[in-house]
């Protein structure tokens, strides 16, 4: 993307309509253009058959109208497609495509390059921080695989969920994601309910606490331990925000009726699957909004944890589930192809990917 330019995929319907009004253009032109890019997923302006040439030069002349580059694409044994994204500046992310039943095709999004968190179970935390997306990045990578997967796959697909859960910390990227998810949530162009979106967190608490004035979209907490000792060793953040600093801005969160917020706990063999873990996760959360997603540990070359057996996991959940939690566990898609929770890294440095 140029990065002189705003990208027009930055912008909400209201935006866009008053930028043209004010440049003395038709109103009502941005929903037309609207209709083509994120209903369409038509991006030759030549094509545009019903917008004027004044509009469409005055765009052209103004706004960044490229999408990021799908370098790079893996399909997984369970239909789970990796594609490593490309920015104009030559740096990349990964999003991932996952299937689930009744047609849903999730997409999970990354919102910066690199992780300045460096939790030590996830593959990203190993890459640092090395910018945020802008929001127009952060809408191509929807924008850029639905056109993929329609070029490609079936010119009717259609990616129906969000999740924030691709590289980096959301929160950390604030205001960026926030207006992204507002053009995720435009009627006239993608038009993703509240429910579709996941927005995902570390445990951010400054960030947490202003979720207020986010869009009411569903939360997913990164806790991943009941203990201070443990939490702090498979995530640095805990030093700065402890579970009790991070439970009380937790509380602040404004949940709408019969909303919950989600919990991802990552089973790790021997560190935090047992039945103290067990205990420390009941004294914290509360059954009536909590929900536990456990995700079994992914491993990745060089990652010095190790996946529990298939019956510790079950025994983990049932017991939660005893005792009046909501609790799935997460079936691992896309771990073939390093697709996985925790697995994402760019790894495009090593491949001749741009060529």
């Amino acid at each position: 993307m140029n990065a002189q330019k705003k990208s027009l995929y930055s912008l909400t319907i209201d935006e866009l309509r008053t930028y043209l009004k004010d440049s003395g253009l038709a109103k009502f032109a941005a929903d037309q253009v609207y209709n083509w890019i994120f209903k369409k997923y038509q991006f030759d302006m030549d094509k545009w058959t019903n917008v004027s040439s004044k509009v469409k030069e005055n765009l052209l002349e103004n706004f960044d109208t490229s999408l990021p580059k799908i370098v790079w694409n893996g399909l997984s044994s369970d239909g789970t497609r990796k594609f490593l994204v490309g920015m104009s500046d030559s740096n990349t992310v990964e999003a991932v495509a996952i299937p689930a039943k009744n047609n849903r095709l999730t997409l999970c999004v990354s919102s910066q390059i690199g992780c300045a968190i460096g939790c030590t179970f996830c593959h990203t935390g190993t890459m640092g921080l090395t910018r945020h997306l802008t929001t127009g990045e952060i809408v191509g990578q929807y924008t850029a695989v639905t056109k993929w997967l329609r070029d490609n796959v079936d010119e009717e697909a259609r990616l129906t969920n969000i999740v924030y859960m691709g590289q980096g910390e959301p929160l950390h990227n604030f205001e960026n994601v926030k207006q992204a998810t507002k053009v995720f949530m435009q009627d006239q162009g993608i038009g993703l309910g509240q429910r579709k979106i996941t927005l995902s967190t570390s445990g951010l608490v400054p960030q947490i606490e202003k979720l207020q004035d986010f869009p009411p979209v569903n939360v997913a907490i990164s806790l991943h331990a009941a203990h201070n000792n443990i939490r702090t060793e498979l995530m640095p953040i805990n030093k700065a925000y402890d579970l009790e600093r991070l439970f009380g801005a937790i509380k602040k969160i404004p949940l709408k009726a019969h909303r919950y917020i989600t919990y991802e706990y990552i089973l790790i063999s021997e560190l935090n699957d047992r039945p103290e873990d067990i205990e420390g996760l009941c004294d914290l959360l509360d059954k009536k909004v909590s929900k536990v997603n456990l995700i079994p540990f992914n491993e990745y070359p060089e990652s010095r944890f190790k996946r529990p057996s298939d019956k510790q996991i079950e025994w983990f959940q049932n017991e939660l589930m005893r005792r009046g939690y909501i609790c799935t566990t997460r079936i691992t898609k896309g771990n073939d192809i390093l697709a996985a929770c925790g697995q994402l890294k760019s790894e495009h440095d090593k491949l001749n990917l741009w060529d």
